[in-house]
């Protein structure tokens, strides 16, 4: 089989990067702005080069954090002779400015940053593309505060969602697009995090896929039986399957001797993995890890947290009426239910309560929460606040912001057994296309 080639677009840490290394493709470059993120990328892809999954690095490319439009400035004829060369390109721009989870900017300028992404698309021309975004990528947004001046009875073109503005740019670019939504919960991942998946294929390769694009779909639904079989996973997995070997009572702490760490700090000294998915994480990986610090709570702060998990329902968002006869300002807090999959994890440390623990999770936890496997290290500073919260990217936000590896690498295979299949219709058929009727007709 051809060993598929990739390229990732805001990579962030890097979890797409990893599920689709673990699907069997071969990583090129990834391009991320923030260097707190890219440092834990390189130390996990370029700097670690007996890794398996570590990248091809072009020459000409630094291995340094990239703002995307400054790689298009400094770097459009290069990415134009990789032209054939990326087979995949994975990375979906940033989301915050229409994400579910805050409040939502349609000024946003990160709303913009798929422009560019096409900018790269079409320098490339890879044979597919991956996207993954909130489900609010696909809703459309409707300009506040501004001065009707229609005509009665004028007809106005309805606002189209940033996924359209995007379809509409990558059609022109020559790709069709789909894309559906899913959970995550149901690849592998023991947290709920529904996610937008978007495919696209160039249009010259959709006459070879029987069904049309729709064909990835089914593709990736047999990759995720598939995977949770090959892993010995069930449907859903619980956060206590997921973290009960990183539980502090009764095991013995030690002081966090990482060097982005403040001191007074501790962590518990790990023992031993106890469940399948725990055996998963720690695949290849032996005795402590790092991002195990736990976070210093007042007193009186571990007793509120105590009440919270005693008293109120578990697995939900506190209500209005919760969070007022705690005092909580906060607007969204999870106490954990641990027979359940964990809610989505989030770039904040205090939106979810540890199952059984009056606490927050660490990095760690959050991290075997996403799937990133024990042996992928983090650097950086652990949190950040107030105005540097939107300049900085440390470990929480790195983590939260990540696409979990276990649902990249079902994708990830989906999509190469979709080129395998489009390259062996061309090899049997050659010129005498099989088009589908879903294509024929587009």
């Amino acid at each position: 089989m051809k060993p598929y080639s990739f390229a990732d677009l805001f990579a962030g840490c890097g979890g797409f990067s990893l599920g689709l290394s673990q699907a069997g493709l071969k990583g090129k470059f990834a391009i991320e702005r923030d260097p707190m993120a890219f440092e834990t990328f390189s130390a996990n892809f370029i700097e670690n080069q007996s890794s398996s999954v570590a990248f091809e690095w072009p020459k000409w490319l630094a291995k340094q954090a990239w703002d995307i439009e400054h790689l298009l400035a400094q770097h459009k004829d290069e990415l134009a002779k990789l032209r054939g060369a990326i087979d995949v390109l994975a990375g979906g721009p940033p989301c915050q400015g229409f994400s579910f989870a805050g409040r939502r900017v349609e000024d946003d300028p990160r709303n913009l940053l798929f422009e560019k992404y096409v900018e790269v698309v079409d320098a490339l021309q890879p044979q597919a593309l991956i996207v993954e975004n909130v489900p609010g990528m696909r809703v459309a947004h409707a300009r506040r505060n501004v001065v009707d001046l229609r005509i009665p009875g004028e007809q106005v073109e309805k606002p189209k969602s940033f996924y359209d503005k995007l379809v509409d740019s990558l059609d022109a670019a020559g790709y069709k697009m789909e894309a559906m939504l899913v959970d995550s919960s149901r690849f592998g991942v023991p947290q709920r995090r529904s996610r937008l998946i978007a495919v696209g294929i160039r249009k010259d390769l959709c006459e070879w896929l029987d069904g049309g694009l729709a064909r990835m779909f089914v593709l990736l639904e047999e990759a995720r039986l598939a995977q949770l079989k090959e892993l010995g996973l069930p449907e859903a997995i619980s956060a206590s399957s997921a973290l009960s070997d990183l539980e502090t009572v009764g095991r013995e702490m030690i002081d966090c001797t990482d060097p982005n760490s403040g001191r007074g700090f501790h962590e518990v000294k790990y023992g031993a993995p106890t469940t399948t998915y725990q055996q998963l994480m720690q695949a290849g990986h032996h005795g402590g890890m790092d991002s195990m610090r736990l976070a210093r709570h007042r007193d009186d702060v571990r007793e509120r947290f105590a009440r919270i998990l005693a008293e109120c329902r578990r697995g939900v968002r506190m209500s209005d009426e919760n969070r007022k006869t705690y005092g909580l300002k906060k607007h969204r807090i999870y106490p954990m239910a641990s027979n359940e999959p964990a809610p989505t994890i989030t770039t904040l440390p205090d939106d979810i309560l540890h199952y059984c623990e009056p606490r927050i999770l660490t990095v760690r936890e959050t991290a075997r929460l996403q799937s990133f496997p024990d042996w992928f290290a983090f650097k950086g500073k652990y949190t950040t606040g107030g105005q540097r919260r939107t300049k900085e990217c440390p470990r929480y936000t790195q983590v939260g912001n990540a696409v979990p590896p276990y649902l990249a690498r079902a994708i990830g295979i989906a999509v190469r057994n979709l080129l395998v299949e489009v390259a062996l219709k061309k090899s049997l058929f050659g010129d005498r296309a099989v088009r589908s009727p879903a294509v024929a007709t587009a």
